[in-house]
């Protein structure tokens, strides 16, 4: 599901979700749970604007406050994020990782450059210097949560990787025992959902006895 389909607008307030078990571990977890669908067809993006992503990256300690990114930084983040999404339901689903999904977080990895790059100036010549300061920012926030991403699908922690058992909720998190829920509020919901459906059952055997 594309998390970003129907999003809502900037100024829309979800009650916040405590983080997803696993979250705090790893932060790509947090990364790809970074839009919240609701029930009634809601979805909370915190990567839907500019400032929003930046505080986010913040949040997470992946940027400073004041980065100033622009709408091309964010629609990155926004399309690695729906990359590693891709990658996880494909390790909880147990089929094969989508190429594209692949390559996104192989070149997240791959493309932060390692010195200060070749610039030349019209009047002082050839000087090193790194890339453009925001860009180098964001190349770097990539590169970690694609590693984080990474980590998670090969390390210990993977097998205990799965999706939120209470629709419409789309997050990821690390089960612990039997529980296969994000929050305790999809937790009840989803047991809430399970009585209605008996009752119904129930209602509808008494009608046919």
């Amino acid at each position: 599901m594309d998390v970003n389909a129907a999003a809502e607008p900037a100024g829309f307030a979800e009650p916040a979700a405590p983080p997803a078990p696993g979250e705090e571990q790893y932060p790509a977890l947090a990364f790809a749970n970074s839009a919240i669908a609701s029930p009634g067809g809601k979805f909370t993006d915190f990567l839907g604007t500019p400032a929003q992503a930046n505080q986010w990256l913040a949040d997470h300690g992946l940027a400073p406050v004041d980065a100033g990114l622009r709408e091309m930084c964010t629609a990155q983040l926004r399309s690695l994020r729906e990359q590693i999404r891709s990658l996880l339901a494909s390790r909880v689903d147990a089929v094969p990782a989508l190429p594209a999904a692949l390559s996104a977080v192989n070149d997240a990895m791959t493309k932060v450059p390692t010195a200060s790059l070749l610039q030349w100036d019209e009047k002082n010549g050839p000087y090193r210097a790194p890339p453009h300061p925001t860009t180098e920012i964001v190349d770097h926030a990539l590169a970690t949560l694609a590693a984080d991403a990474a980590d998670l699908l090969t390390g210990p922690d993977a097998g205990r990787l799965t999706a939120c058992g209470s629709p419409p909720c789309s997050r990821y998190l690390l089960r612990h025992g039997r529980r296969h829920w994000c929050s305790t509020r999809c937790g009840d919901r989803a047991r809430a959902a399970r009585a209605y459906a008996r009752r119904t059952r129930a209602g509808a055997g008494a009608e046919t006895a």
